[in-house]
């Protein structure tokens, strides 16, 4: 004990010692410790630090290392029991992509959108749920959170398995550019699994929204299909009625429904339980008792919030206040309903999310929520709030992204499990199939452009006629999952 301590304790105070030397001793050649015997300035000669320059007494070393540190001797009041980091994280403050795996019996929750209106720090909402098993999960896909995936370093291939809860363009918003873009890059072997509601017609439903897409894309489907691409779409389309209802189970994961009361049929709220942990969302909703019922004993209960201060806010954000009282009365949950509702489900830690974050209003939306909740809570705002939980602990942290982050190679797992190896089709179209040659024949020669010495082996159609096949031991690190 004493050794290690001596250790920790020299190389803690030795830097300290020295900017205290330079600060005392200007001379800094006059012998200020003719005994060797430290006093506030570093000394000449090389001390002994087993002798008497140095505390020895095992207790009083103690004593200093165990400072601040309650190791079961006290409880620090600011804490919930249970809410505390878990070792393995590589900061308590911040998360990093590509800097941890979750691990095997945990849930990993992160932010990826957090606002209904889109702003530089707060995209429109999406939650992305990660589980020890490999599984991944996406509630909602708002409009601009798509950038944040990119910026976590999740390749755009595997953004799948996207839950939503409504229809309105800042729960989907984002949904377009990842078919768009995933088909192109690398999700050639699996479809774009969306689950949603249905509504009270045809038309209302997810089904209907993902045709209307595809046919809104017509011109990008047909212009990117002169790539290896592939534009299959699975829709899992519930009965938004069916109060309880499983909207997904597999692998041990399960995701059940229920109707949210968001001004029309067909929004709804989900929980997701795997492996003992849990997680319930209410998307946007009026209180209701639903949410009590199917939240009830969550580890991580998140629901939507807009707190009460209609009339300053709408000197904020340029909503007339009739507008902004009449939307949250007919569409949302008041904060003082959030916290209501969070006494009721009592989970272990309670959040919101699609809300404003502001210094004006944040310190007003925890006091309404502290008008009846009083154990643990945290704002799932803004973008790029990571939520770690295992059963003894969870904790919550700020993510920390690139401000241009370059997008993760495509991911080869799907094709791996199914063929053994990179499966590359071959393009359904070229360029000559979809574009008029009178066209093609004002191109530039590129004769004109390229300096001398230099001209690139163009590729101006796809080189074979058959898929490719790249054996999995052949295929690049960077296109394997961590």
């Amino acid at each position: 004990m004493r050794s290690l301590l001596t250790v920790i304790c020299i190389g803690l105070l030795g830097g300290a010692l020295t900017l205290v030397a330079q600060a005392q001793d200007p001379g800094q050649g006059q012998d200020q410790n003719p005994k060797g015997v430290i006093k506030g300035i570093v000394i000449d000669e090389v001390p002994d630090y087993e002798g008497a320059d140095f505390e020895q007494d095992p207790k009083n070393m103690e004593k200093v290392m165990m400072g601040g540190v309650p190791a079961g001797r006290w409880k620090e009041g600011l804490l919930f029991e249970g809410i505390s980091p878990q070792p393995w994280l590589k900061s308590a403050a911040n998360w990093m992509p590509g800097t941890e795996k979750v691990q095997p019996n945990e849930m990993r929750i992160t932010f990826m959108g957090t606002a209904p209106m889109l702003r530089p720090g707060q995209m429109n909402t999406s939650i992305y749920v990660e589980l020890g098993n490999g599984n991944s999960f996406i509630f909602d896909m708002g409009e601009g959170a798509v950038t944040n995936y990119l910026a976590s370093g999740i390749p755009i291939n595997k953004l799948n398995d996207i839950f939503l809860t409504h229809l309105h363009v800042d729960h989907f918003g984002s949904i377009p550019w990842v078919y768009a873009f995933g088909a192109w890059a690398g999700r050639w072997h699996e479809p774009l699994r969306i689950t949603g509601p249905s509504g009270r017609t045809e038309k209302d439903g997810v089904a209907y929204m993902v045709e209307g897409m595809k046919m809104m894309m017509h011109w990008h489907r047909e212009a990117f299909s002169v790539f290896p691409t592939a534009w299959e779409i699975e829709v899992n389309e519930f009965d938004f009625a069916d109060a309880g209802g499983t909207a997904y189970e597999k692998d041990g994961v399960k995701v059940i429904h229920w109707p949210a009361s968001h001004a029309k049929d067909g929004a709804s709220g989900y929980r997701l339980d795997w492996n003992g942990l849990s997680f319930c969302y209410t998307g946007d909703t009026r209180p209701n008792t639903l949410d009590i019922k199917y939240c009830k004993g969550v580890d991580v209960m998140i629901s939507e919030t807009q707190p009460e201060v209609i009339a300053i806010s709408s000197g904020v954000q340029g909503v007339p206040p009739f507008v902004g009282r009449y939307t949250m009365d007919t569409h949302h949950t008041p904060s003082y309903a959030a916290g209501w509702i969070f006494n009721q489900v009592q989970p272990r830690i309670a959040m919101t999310t699609h809300m404003p974050f502001d210094p004006y209003i944040n310190a007003e939306t925890v006091a309404e929520v502290r008008e009846h909740w009083k154990g643990p809570f945290h704002f799932g705002a803004p973008d790029m709030v990571v939520v770690n939980v295992t059963k003894d602990q969870i904790w919550v942290r700020d993510g920390v992204v690139p401000d241009y982050p370059n997008v993760r190679a495509p991911n080869s797992d799907a094709s791996v499990q199914k063929y053994g190896g990179l499966v590359v089709p071959v393009p359904p179209f070229r360029r000559e199939d979809l574009q008029s040659q009178f066209i093609r024949d004002a191109e530039i020669d590129p004769k004109k452009y390229y300096p001398k010495g230099y001209h690139p082996v163009l590729m101006e159609h796809w080189p074979v006629d058959k898929p490719l096949f790249i054996p999995e031991n052949q295929i690049p690190d960077s296109m394997k999952s961590d």
